[in-house]
């Protein structure tokens, strides 16, 4: 799989651009602030539908724009697909699947697939547990495409049931008993979505471990064992978390029975107590909590693990994903470089970014861009 034409219109700094790439390394050189990273982020959005900067779309517009366009020509196994998504401000984006209109923004996902690195990706085992959640959800929607959906409607049945609790929650400390029939009919529906949501997570993080073990070790062979562990907020009486993947229908019945447990607690906190949203992957060295424990440079190394499995475990599934590289081999010490040039240079498409051509490593010798003063321009 590989991007073969990248056309953006008011996107972050970029009132338009347009840009041929080919199978192999593409190297984009350019100061920061000229616009090199905004063109990778365009293309890592139509891939996940978010992206590795900002949580909201707002400002992937161009300031005093109405709204954004990207479009990427992808090829994959021969066959070529054009993904476009239009970014609004004040109303929902659309997207277009080979020039014809789709229902829904999410029917793009699974037409690219990429694997994205950045200096932003220290927050997946340094920042809250959102970050990491959000992690094992974009790969989800990757390699199961209709989880996205299930995961949009967890999220809205979440917040209508956490209104519910603060109206119910609100009229029995006023005297009065609160309705809770509703309640009863939103739990059904949380546990029917959190379950898939939640045995899909499992099952991913039992997959990506192996891969991203193996990754550390080479990456750092002096630094100690990597482990990941999912860490469910589904817990039986003793507080004991469940790490071993059940059916949908095990994990339903269990979320529904916790949601009885923790319902008096819920009502006087008036938001969900347990389900997937609260739910932890744990990234550890040698047993300890990468974040808070370990070094800068351990940090960097966890992080690239993880996404070298994520591009592991996408690659296995049969379709290569494009492995893009946002300005992180300046980041990185000269062990840790080689190790990602050689995995780089072995993809079917590698993107990179640098601020200096020195940056990136000499066996990345492929096509190279010059990105400065609103273009973009092949020197090689």
């Amino acid at each position: 799989m590989y991007v073969q034409h990248l056309s953006v219109a008011d996107f972050r700094s970029w009132q338009r651009a347009d840009v041929a790439f080919e199978p192999g390394v593409s190297v984009l050189v350019g100061a920061n602030g000229e616009g090199k990273t905004n063109l990778l982020e365009a293309i890592g959005y139509l891939s996940t539908l978010s992206s590795h900067r900002v949580a909201a779309d707002a400002p992937l517009i161009r300031s005093g724009a109405g709204q954004a366009v990207v479009q990427a020509a992808v090829v994959s196994e021969g066959r070529q697909l054009v993904l476009e998504i239009e970014i609004a401000a004040g109303r929902s984006n659309r997207a277009k699947l080979n020039r014809s209109p789709v229902p829904r923004p999410r029917d793009l996902l699974g037409g690219l697939r990429t694997v994205l690195f950045a200096p932003e990706d220290l927050a997946v085992v340094r920042g809250d547990p959102a970050e990491r959640r959000r992690f094992l959800d974009d790969v989800l929607n990757q390699r199961t495409p209709r989880l996205a959906g299930v995961r949009a409607d967890y999220e809205r049945v979440l917040k209508q049931r956490a209104a519910l609790l603060k109206t119910a929650g609100l009229a029995r400390r006023s005297g009065g008993s609160g309705d809770l029939r509703t309640l009863d009919v939103w739990d059904g529906h949380l546990a029917e979505h959190g379950a898939q949501l939640l045995v899909a997570r499992l099952e991913l993080v039992q997959l990506l471990t192996p891969y991203a073990l193996q990754a550390y070790a080479q990456l750092a062979p002096a630094s100690g064992k990597l482990g990941l562990r999912y860490v469910s907020s589904l817990a039986d009486g003793e507080g004991n978390d469940t790490g071993v993947i059940s059916s949908v229908e095990s994990t339903r019945q269990a979320l529904l029975a916790a949601l009885e447990r923790v319902r008096p607690a819920e009502l006087e906190r008036g938001v969900t107590l347990v389900g997937p949203h609260r739910d932890e992957l744990e990234v550890t060295l040698n047993d300890l909590p990468v974040r808070g424990y370990a070094s800068h440079g351990e940090g960097w190394s966890a992080a690239l693990a993880l996404r070298l499995a994520c591009y592991e475990l996408l690659t296995a599934d049969g379709a290569e994903p494009v492995l893009i590289l946002d300005d992180v081999f300046a980041e990185l010490d000269t062990a840790r470089r080689e190790q990602l040039a050689a995995i780089a240079g072995r993809a079917e498409q590698a993107l990179i970014s640098a601020a200096v051509v020195s940056d990136v490593p000499e066996i990345l010798s492929g096509a190279r861009y010059d990105v400065a003063d609103g273009e973009v321009r092949r020197v090689r």
